[in-house]
């Protein structure tokens, strides 16, 4: 195959948003390309309107309204002069006639051939494909027949554990893992439920489960000239729900030889397909060695920058070249790999509510610099919202060092340094991820996190651990309330009055403050007499010597009761005093609020107990009750979709179905009652 030798482009369009467009941005500017961003109602402001040199409104706030409208993308795109479209990754990024209709309009598609895409967007005739090609495969079945009996002896016949997968899309969604004959056709329901929501079709395949495995990914490229390699493996083992959580490249699980196998199975895939541009071959590799192909992702991954930061290439550079007529800028010996490199994803989702997504305003978001070790990729900045129509996340952070345990402690302190506020967030549950012994040795399988999740949720800190933090929360209180004295007394007309002298004294007690704090468990007051870094702070158990504090650009070091301490810190102020105060212990994370010292408790507030209330913004696809049922407490009452993920709404308490609000298809707004019960009514009554 060839193609005309085009020189660079000059303007092109990124189908996209968020992270991955200023992630494309970035390098068009590094080449002197022009580049033109694409928004829907929801992202007017958003971070890649802001930096692309032009920007058109083109729908609403629903992808279906505005980044899955090929239409209104080409139109922007011939009216912008745009010679070609990068569509990232997601929305129209593997959709073959979108890839054929930016071509039919005379623009570069930036990507690979269409014809090649729906080679690799049916899972089922994909599979078929590789087999003949020779790429090792796992057995089961991919017959147009779907009807469910069929499907049912189908899946007996190949054995259990049994994989229930949709034919089209990807990203976890209609994916069922079923152990025994029983539990089939529930989960075959659910699966194509799913599928239809997520892809507007309902064929399903079905697979042999290979138990424990580890997830490998080939990273290649093609260009137009039949020329195929790879960029060596990431490994994906760190998985919940099939969603990736960590990536990392080299995988320690891989020996040379197998290694070389597989990138030799992924070049041999790329080239049945007659690959061109980026691409991910993805593969199963079983505790024994054996490998099988999954898919092909015909895009960039989420993922890319760890084969970057390993290799020392850009690919969305190579991507562009490839696209403009260029051969492979690398042979297959010239790829180098160097020092390992691991990355996470920051999102705005509750691990401890079962990863519920969120959205609001990011209030606050501090993010470690970037440096040589540290790479952040982000769409949003401090004071931007995550909204419900999109994927939650908030910045993938991504580090590399000269070998796998000092990549992981550069991770450790680049975790650290993250502080976000409005949604919640998942940092702590990465902290927590990224030091459990299967990751920091290495052998997690693709179940681990769903298996054995609890093993990765906050466990209580312990009374004494709780103290030192509560008293270095205190010391740091006590040093940025004395440098406002003083930022207040040198601006005054009275220096040397005894409201300016940050010493403790104050007019009616001697030389002691009063803090209470609050860490969301416990209301604490601390009594501390001193000043200037050097403290007393007594509590309920005893007094605690604090000696040399100082407070330098977010870290707190003093001795307490003589044993030096190094912590990060992050405070917020409010009406002019401090209010709330983050610490980190290299460890765990802890947030203190300073609360007035004669403040009453408040109210507390919650539901009535008696309904069902959406958990945020969604659309209902399934009721499985109706005005009348009897339920018990935990029962599924509904479920609705939200931000890419099904959510199960269960009975707050056993009674009879009083009131149904809803209907299928209905979009609802967080906090809406949905169900109402009659708590104390039985079905006999």
């Amino acid at each position: 195959m060839s193609t005309i030798q085009r020189k660079m482009f000059e303007k092109i369009l990124i189908a996209n948003r968020g992270e991955i467009a200023c992630r494309v941005i970035r390098t068009c500017r590094q080449l002197g390309i022009r580049t033109v961003a694409v928004y829907s109602d929801a992202d007017a402001d958003a971070q890649h309107v802001r930096l692309a040199d032009e920007a058109r409104h083109i729908g609403g706030a629903r992808p279906q309204d505005s980044y899955l409208r090929g239409d209104a993308i080409l139109d922007v795109a011939k009216a912008t002069g745009a010679q070609a479209i990068h569509p990232g990754y997601g929305f129209l990024s593997e959709n073959a006639d979108f890839a054929d209709a930016v071509e039919a309009a005379g623009i570069v598609f930036i990507g690979p051939k269409a014809a090649s895409m729906r080679k690799m967007g049916s899972k089922a005739g994909a599979k078929e494909l590789m087999q003949a090609a020779g790429v090792p495969v796992v057995p089961g079945y991919t017959g147009e027949d779907q009807s469910p009996g069929l499907l049912q002896r189908e899946a007996d016949a190949i054995g259990y554990p049994l994989m229930i997968k949709a034919a089209h899309g990807g990203g976890g969604k209609g994916m069922r893992i079923v152990r025994d004959s029983a539990e089939f056709l529930p989960n075959l329901e659910s699966c194509q439920r799913e599928a239809r929501n997520a892809f507007g079709r309902d064929r399903v395949l079905l697979e042999r489960y290979v138990e424990k495995p580890r997830h490998i990914e080939i990273q290649i490229f093609g260009d137009a000239f039949g020329n195929v390699i790879h960029l060596n493996e990431r490994e994906c083992s760190a998985q919940r729900r099939y969603q990736k959580v960590l990536e990392e490249s080299p995988s320690v699980f891989l020996t040379r030889e197998l290694r070389d196998a597989m990138g030799a199975a992924a070049v041999q895939a790329g080239h049945a397909i007659d690959y061109q541009n980026a691409g991910t071959v993805e593969f199963i590799v079983g505790q024994d060695g054996g490998f099988y192909f999954m898919e092909t992702n015909t895009r960039l991954q989420v993922e890319h920058p760890v084969t970057e930061f390993v290799t020392g290439l850009d690919l969305v550079e190579w991507q562009l070249r490839i696209a403009s007529g260029e051969r492979l800028p690398k042979a297959q010996h010239e790829i180098a790999q160097r020092g390992h490199a691991i990355e996470v994803r920051l999102y705005a989702e509750d691990p401890e509510a079962g990863f519920l997504p969120g959205s609001g305003k990011l209030s606050r978001l501090r993010l470690p610099a970037a440096d040589a070790h540290v790479r952040i990729d982000a769409g949003v900045v401090e004071g931007d919202t995550v909204t419900i129509f999109y994927d939650p996340m908030i910045a993938k952070v991504i580090v590399w060092d000269e070998d796998r345990p000092r990549a992981l402690a550069r991770l450790r302190d680049a975790l650290a340094q993250c502080a976000i506020d409005g949604p919640k967030s998942n940092t702590a549950f990465l902290e927590r991820l990224i030091r459990h012994p299967e990751i920091v040795e290495a052998t997690i399988d693709t179940g681990t996190l769903d298996r054995d999740l609890d093993a990765f949720m906050p466990k209580p800190a312990g009374a004494s651990r709780a103290r030192d933090a509560r008293m270095a929360a205190a010391a740091a209180l006590l040093l940025i309330e004395e440098a406002q004295t003083r930022a207040v007394a040198a601006i005054g007309n009275d220096p040397t009055s005894p409201w300016a002298v940050a010493d403790g004294w104050r007019l009616g007690h001697a030389g002691h403050r009063r803090l209470v704090l609050d860490d969301g468990d416990e209301r604490c007051t601390l009594i501390a007499h001193g000043a200037r870094g050097d403290y007393r702070i007594e509590d309920a158990e005893g007094a605690v010597e604090v000696l040399g504090a100082r407070l330098a650009d977010g870290v707190l070091f003093a001795r307490f009761d003589g044993q030096g301490r190094r912590l990060r810190l992050d405070v917020e102020d409010g009406a002019g005093s401090t209010t709330r105060v983050d610490l980190h212990d290299g460890e765990r994370r802890w947030r203190f609020g300073r609360v007035p010292a004669y403040q009453s408790s408040s109210e507390q507030t919650g539901a009535s107990g008696d309904r069902a209330l959406a958990p945020m913004p969604g659309r209902i696809v399934l009721i499985k009750t109706q005005v009348g049922d009897h339920v018990e407490q935990g029962q599924e009452l509904l479920v609705m979709e939200a931000m890419k993920m099904e959510l199960a709404l269960k009975a707050p308490c056993s009674g009879a179905v009083a009131e149904i609000r809803v209907a299928i298809g209905d979009f609802v707004e967080a906090d809406a009652a949905l169900v109402v019960l009659h708590a104390h009514a039985r079905s006999d009554a």
